[in-house]
């Protein structure tokens, strides 16, 4: 049993932090037995991950601060592709998606960085990293020697590879290890094709040391074994057994866990996850007395802002399970970025086998501000914003439109008087039906709902407002969760041809005309309010119905009536001293429309729902 002694005088002995471009130029990261080595010397990996995406950039130091507070000597990142290449060929690395910046002020604050570029990422996020613009065909094979995914896919790293490479530890930056795929061996079991991304990844620029991730129940299906190879647990798991399953894979080699998960997300429609303390410390406490490194998933999580947020699939229920857009994770630190009672545990467990001088001070808290409930009194109706009109003979997906997310409208006019059951086969993922401008009724596809009736006159029209949320991240569904209607549309056994589209993107909202003008049906609304003071706040959304929220023109992600989310996170960056300006989407007609902000998110949690 290792002591505490024998730890600190062990992590006495470590290889430095990377403080400056000096010491990082000179430095090189090997695997030499059992021991990560750094200029020599051992390197006990101490972990935690972040997303840049999910951070404003202006807070960027400060959850990077707080990592290190925590003990941590390196940031673990996914890169996401579908953000830096919403359209096919336009990349965008500027503002929140400025890696370069993200990495360097990781190792400006002393940090090294574990790189996970994919380019299948999981991550709770939309396709788990893939773009719309290539899954526009639901037979193309992710994660396999499709050459319909491939190409793209080693065209993605290269130009990766142009913007990072160069910050590897042996040319001068802190990234130690680069990550070839991720968790291949629960999602498939071919080699074959694993080798093929590793060669992606060296063409793209990356001359360090690789290593894969998973499971240890299913990592002879995924691990390369002449790469590093970690393995991912929860802290229900014994951290013990889970690395005797690693052993008997790989019996010699740095261990290391490389994500460990004291926390979990959450799906709209269930309670807010939990999970409690003192199972993370027992895996932390053994594998601390082991020497075994580890990385925190999360130690932030942030938001997934926008339409980032991505989904599960039940196989069981067979049910669409999509995410809600707080990654708040049950993590160190909290959406705001307030550290956490697992914080403190943590901070406290690591202070008996870590020296003094691991645990720089925390940064000052922001401020957490209210504000007083205000009224929306302007709106715009969501038909201001309808793109150029498509038409097909039948619906067509958002994909084949070249729509990234968003909604879209679909209309089909009668030709004769309809009446009877009219069915979709399948809608993806929330829809509003009228007829002649009525309101005939909503289809979730987290219920399987797929059919309404109706009753139409000759000439009149039929509307189906589809409403996507998160592409399934996870699974064989991977890559085939196309957005809007799928397939054919009938009248009883009648299929109905003749289709016409308007997309809803909602990426520019400048065009709206806002009056005090009551609006019907779905709409946007439009607000202000007065900020006295720099700092965050939480605006509570119960009593609005489902849609989107902007402030000062930033998309804040989804809320939905259905819990367990029922505030948006504003971060301090985003409001500014004086008049802000929100604006809610909201799909459903409603008389309330006032606004508030508090200091905490409104949870639903078992037995409990939050004031």
């Amino acid at each position: 049993m290792t002591t505490r002694r024998d730890f600190l005088t062990a992590a006495a002995g470590l290889a430095l932090m990377p403080g400056g471009a000096a010491l990082a130029a000179d430095a090189r990261f090997t695997i030499q037995g059992d021991d990560f080595l750094l200029d020599g010397k051992p390197l006990h990996i101490m972990a935690g991950e972040m997303h840049y995406p999910r951070i404003p950039r202006e807070l960027w130091r400060d959850r990077l601060r707080k990592l290190k507070a925590l003990g941590l000597n390196t940031l673990c990142t996914y890169v996401f592709w579908n953000a830096h290449e919403r359209r096919k060929g336009i990349y965008d690395f500027s503002g929140n998606l400025d890696i370069v910046q993200w990495i360097r002020t990781a190792q400006e604050e002393g940090l090294w960085v574990l790189l996970r570029p994919g380019p299948y990422i999981c991550g709770e996020w939309d396709s788990g990293g893939y773009p719309a613009w290539f899954l526009d065909d639901p037979d193309i094979r992710p994660r396999s020697l499709d050459p319909r995914y491939m190409l793209p896919s080693g065209d993605w790293l290269k130009r990766l590879g142009q913007e990072i490479a160069h910050l590897e530890i042996d040319r001068g930056g802190p990234i130690l290890m680069t990550q070839v795929e991720n968790e291949y061996g629960s999602y498939g079991n071919d080699l074959a094709y694993m080798r093929a991304v590793k060669d992606q990844v060296r063409a793209a620029g990356f001359a360090g040391t690789l290593y894969t991730v998973d499971g240890a129940a299913v990592i002879e299906n995924g691990a390369l074994p002449e790469l590093f190879n970690g393995i991912n647990f929860g802290t229900y798991d014994k951290a013990e057994k889970e690395f005797e399953r690693f052993s008997r894979f790989k019996p010699t080699g740095p261990r290391m866990c490389t994500e460990l998960w004291g926390g979990w997300f959450d799906h709209f429609g269930e309670m807010h996850a939990s999970m409690p303390i003192p199972p993370l410390i027992d895996s932390l406490k053994w594998m601390l007395n082991q020497r075994i490194s580890l990385s925190f998933y999360m130690v932030h999580g942030g938001t997934s802002y926008g339409f980032d947020a991505g989904a599960n699939f039940d196989r069981n229920s067979q049910t669409y399970q999509p995410d809600i857009s707080s990654y708040d994770y049950d993590a160190m630190l909290d959406e705001a970025g307030r550290p956490t009672p697992k914080f403190e545990a943590a901070r406290t467990l690591f202070k008996n086998y870590l020296p003094a001088d691991r645990f720089p001070t925390l940064p000052e808290p922001e401020k957490a501000i209210e504000i007083k409930r205000f009224r929306l009194t302007q709106s715009a109706p969501l038909t201001q914003l309808l793109g150029k009109l498509v038409t097909a003979t039948a619906p067509q997906t958002l994909e084949q439109l070249g729509q990234p997310h968003g909604l879209v409208l679909y209309r089909h006019r009668t030709k004769s008087a309809l009446s009877g059951t009219l069915s979709f086969d399948e809608v993806r993922d929330y829809a509003q039906v009228s007829v002649a401008g009525i309101p005939a009724g909503t289809l979730d596809r987290r219920y399987h709902e797929t059919a309404l009736d109706i009753a139409a006159k000759k000439g009149a029209t039929i509307d189906v407002l589809v409403d996507t949320m998160g592409r399934i991240n996870y699974g064989d569904r991977i890559g085939k969760d196309q957005k809007g209607l799928i397939g054919n549309v009938k009248l009883g056994e009648t299929v109905l041809t003749g289709w016409d589209h308007y997309g809803l993107p909602l990426d520019d909202l400048s065009p709206l005309t806002f009056s005090k003008a009551h609006v019907d049906g779905p709409a946007f609304h439009r607000g202000t309010f007065e900020v006295t003071e720099a700092g965050y706040t939480f605006l509570d959304l119960r009593g609005w119905g489902k849609g989107y929220v902007w402030v000062n023109g930033h998309n804040l992600g989804r809320y939905w009536s259905v819990g367990p989310q029922h505030a948006v996170f504003v971060p301090a960056p985003w409001l500014k001293v004086g008049q802000n300006e929100v604006i809610v989407l909201d799909l459903h007609a409603g008389a309330e429309r006032s606004l508030a902000g508090g200091k905490n998110q409104i949870w639903d949690r078992p037995g409990l729902v939050e004031a």
